[in-house]
């Protein structure tokens, strides 16, 4: 394949140039102009962040995103998907009010703000892909309906991905409920009897009646019958319907591939990463801790295997910021760099792994020219 060309801009500002003038020149620069966007839905899939966390991107560049795309012609949205785990965004109904409480609304975004999903994370379509590890990736409704996917970035740690950038982005966090299941479990879902309280919504919505409540009101799974859809995660309320056995750094990441592959699967797409505030674990806590190094700038393309590899290296071959952080006590910089592995919060992880595999099914190439404009 040839070189990709990812986009750079620094973020040096002077008063003729704020930082959203030149998020929005590095974009035209980069080609978001060249899209379809004429009276097509565009998805602009962005994290929230969880509330407590202060790193995830600022609504400010989401708004300018927004704006571009609209007079473009394009109808944008913002949206993300609901979280397998039980926090404030496992629902749209608290997902909504804490993308509310971080900025995302439709005054502050100057677009809708939709959750990919719906209301308890079961909506959403089965893309056929026949890929190596998941067959047809399930995303969310409101993702696989737009006509365009653009996502927006915030290239960080991950504690069980290495990092997470345009691919985490995409495959992760377009993936509905159940999807989440299937990249992060090696098996199916479990019943965790001392939390069920027998509300027999499991019960009840299960397609392939596998679930039953026993003598004592406790739900049961019938392991000949279960798929492993997750519908029953996804629906309760209860922290009863759990994951089982969660999968390997290395499969994960091959899974999240496949799913990114599948949110862009014959769509238009373009990519925008924002390396600040560079935690070292996911937006998805309620916290964030010190960054790993400095901000560095926005990078932009429309391949995100090559985006995600150009972020990296930038990341690795910055000087580590010896602040009191998780990482610094535990990881020295030459765990980041010089290696084929990006070791952080376990030293399994192998990010590259599923840069390699994203390359491998053609959703984009690890070659890049880095254009610096």
């Amino acid at each position: 394949m040839e070189k990709a060309k990812v986009y750079y801009s620094d973020l040096r500002t002077s008063p003729n140039s704020n930082l959203l003038d030149k998020m929005e020149r590095l974009l035209k620069r980069a080609g978001i102009e060249k899209l379809p966007l004429k009276d097509n839905f565009a998805a602009i899939k962005i994290h929230f962040g969880e509330p407590g966390n202060l790193a995830y991107i600022r609504p400010n560049y989401a708004a300018r995103m927004a704006n571009l795309l609209r007079t473009l012609g394009a109808k944008p949205f913002l949206t993300d998907c609901n979280t397998l785990y039980s926090g404030r965004r496992a629902n749209a109904v608290d997902h909504l009010q804490s993308a509310m409480e971080n900025g995302f609304n439709p005054i502050s975004a100057q677009c809708q703000v939709i959750i990919g999903d719906g209301l308890k994370g079961t909506d959403y379509r089965e893309i056929p892909l026949n890929g190596e590890y998941c067959p047809a990736p399930k995303i969310g409704t409101a993702i696989a309906d737009a006509d365009v996917i653009i996502s927006m970035n915030h290239f960080k740690g991950h504690e069980q991905a290495g990092f997470g950038g345009a691919l985490k982005n995409l495959g992760m966090g377009c993936a509905s409920v159940g999807g989440k299941l299937e990249l992060h479990a090696s098996s199916q879902p479990k019943i965790d009897t001392g939390h069920c309280i027998g509300c027999n919504i499991c019960v009840k919505h299960c397609a392939h009646d596998a679930v039953h409540l026993n003598a004592q009101r406790k739900a049961e799974i019938d392991y000949v019958k279960c798929v492993g859809c997750g519908q029953c995660v996804a629906l309760c309320q209860h922290d009863a319907a759990v994951v089982s056995d969660w999968d390997t750094s290395e499969r994960l990441n091959y899974k999240i591939a496949e799913y990114s592959l599948a949110v862009v699967k014959d769509k238009p797409h373009f990519h925008i990463s924002f390396i600040m505030n560079v935690s070292p674990e996911c937006d998805c806590w309620n916290h964030n801790d010190a960054a790993i190094i400095p901000d560095l700038g926005m990078l932009a393309s429309a391949d995100p295997v090559a985006l995600d590899k150009a972020c990296a290296d930038m990341v690795t071959q910055t000087p580590i910021l010896h602040s009191n952080n998780v990482l610094s006590t535990e990881h020295q910089h030459d765990d980041l760099c010089g290696c084929d592995k990006f070791h952080m919060m376990h030293p399994d992880t192998d990010w590259l792994a599923g840069l390699r595999h994203a390359e491998k099914i053609g959703l984009g190439t690890m070659e890049y020219e880095l254009v610096k404009i």
